[in-house]
């Protein structure tokens, strides 16, 4: 593979519902030691994914990062939530990026109340 090819992108699928979660806030990080810089803040699409790669090419480095998903504004738009005060608000996924020609895909897929994660393809 050439080298500045790799990409990172992101899904988040709504379990409850047994659709993409449209509308999600996603805010990547890269980690170095105990900071954390944000990258980019993004949103779904109506396929719960985002427009484009998170990072791709050069931008994409070998390192830590952190994805973080609003999913306690997503549930309560769409009703979900069942009292003021939502079981899961922001969920973090902490990885590291070993080989940044590759493409690294993180799937969500969430529930009120549950996340499960995964490296995809």
């Amino acid at each position: 593979m050439p080298h500045g090819v790799g990409r990172l992108t992101t899904h988040v699928l709504d379990t409850t519902h047994g659709r993409p979660a449209a509308g999600v806030d996603i805010r990547l990080f890269r980690i170095e030691g105990e900071q954390a810089s944000l990258l980019l803040n993004v949103q779904t699409n109506a396929d719960g994914r985002c427009e484009r790669p998170l990072l791709e090419g050069v931008a994409l480095a070998a390192g830590i990062y952190e994805l973080r998903f609003a999913v306690g504004a997503y549930f309560a738009r769409t009703g979900s939530v069942l009292s003021a005060h939502p079981f899961l608000d922001e969920v973090p996924v902490r990885f590291c990026i070993a080989d940044a020609d590759e493409h690294y895909h993180v799937p969500l897929l969430i529930s009120p109340y549950a996340y499960s994660t995964y490296r995809g393809s």
